[in-house]
C-alpha cells in the first residue's frame, strides 16, 4: 500500500471532536501558520493522542492515508463558528482515507511537547517508541545509545534562561540533562559536542547516571 520512502506526518490530536471528524467526515486542519514543510506532502497523517484520550493518551493509535489538500479559511471548515478569532485564517485540510489502527500503538516514553514528527513509511511500521519515528542524521549515535540502555530523547526541547533550544538528542539523568549538539546546531552551554560514546557515557555517570524511561502518567 505504501513505499518505504513515503513521508508520514505525526500531528497531535488534542481532542475526541478531531478524531471523529478524522474518521466520519475525512478531514483533518492544520493551521498556515504552523504547519511544517511536509504537510502538503505527507502520504500518511498519523495521530498522537494527548491527555484528552484518558487511556489512550500519549501515544499514536491511529493513521490514515493522504488523498489531498486544499487551503480553506477556518470559518468554512466550521461554519458554525462564524465567531471565532481564528475564523479567517487560512489552514490546511487534509483529505483523509480510511482511519486505519496500529495492531501495535507507539507511545511516548517520556512526557514531551510535540507538534508535528516528520518522518518516513519504513521507520513509522518499525517504530517501537516515539524517538524511533524522527528522520535526522542522529540516526547512528542515537541507535547506539539506545542499545547502551542510555535512553536517548531526539528533538528534544530544552530551556536554557530564556533561551530555548531544540537539541539533537538528550539524555535525562538524575542530576540534570546531558544535551548532544551534532553539527553546527545551536545548543546551551556545556552542551557535548559531536562526541563518542565513551564521552557520553562519562558525562551520563557524572550526572549520576540516565533515569530510564517510562511512559508518562
Amino acid at each position: 500500500m505504501f513505499y518505504p520512502s513515503d513521508r508520514v506526518l505525526v500531528a497531535i490530536m488534542n481532542s475526541p471532536r478531531d478524531l471523529t471528524i478524522a474518521r466520519d467526515e475525512g478531514w483533518y486542519r492544520i493551521p498556515e501558520r504552523h504547519a511544517p514543510d511536509s504537510a502538503t506532502e505527507a502520504v500518511v497523517l498519523a495521530f498522537y493522542f494527548t491527555r484528552a484520550f484518558g487511556d489512550e493518551k500519549w501515544a499514536i493509535h491511529y493513521y490514515a492515508p493522504v488523498e489531498g489538500h486544499e487551503l480553506v479559511r477556518r470559518g468554512n471548515l466550521f461554519p458554525d463558528q462564524p465567531d471565532h478569532p481564528r475564523a479567517r485564517d487560512p489552514y490546511y485540510k487534509l483529505q483523509l482515507g480510511p482511519l486505519l489502527k496500529l495492531d501495535d500503538p507507539i507511545p511516548s516514553l517520556r512526557w514531551r511537547r510535540i507538534t508535528f514528527i516528520e518522518s518516513t513509511w519504513d521507520r513509522f511500521i518499525a517504530a517501537e517508541e516515539i524517538n524511533d519515528l524522527y528522520a535526522t542524521g542522529a540516526d547512528g549515535l542515537y541507535v547506539t545509545l539506545k542499545e547502551d540502555r542510555l535512553h536517548p530523547e531526539r528533538e528534544f526541547l530544552i530551556r536554557d534562561g530564556d533561551a530555548e533550544y531544540v537539541v539533537d538528542l538528550a539524555i535525562p539523568c538524575r542530576d540534570g540533562t546531558l544535551v548532544i549538539a551534532l553539527g553546527e546546531r545551536a545548543a546551551p552551554a556545556g552542551a557535548l559536542r559531536d562526541p563518542d560514546l565513551d564521552a557520553v557515557r562519562r558525562a551520563v555517570a557524572a550526572r549520576g547516571g540516565a533515569q530510564p524511561a517510562r511512559p508518562p502518567s
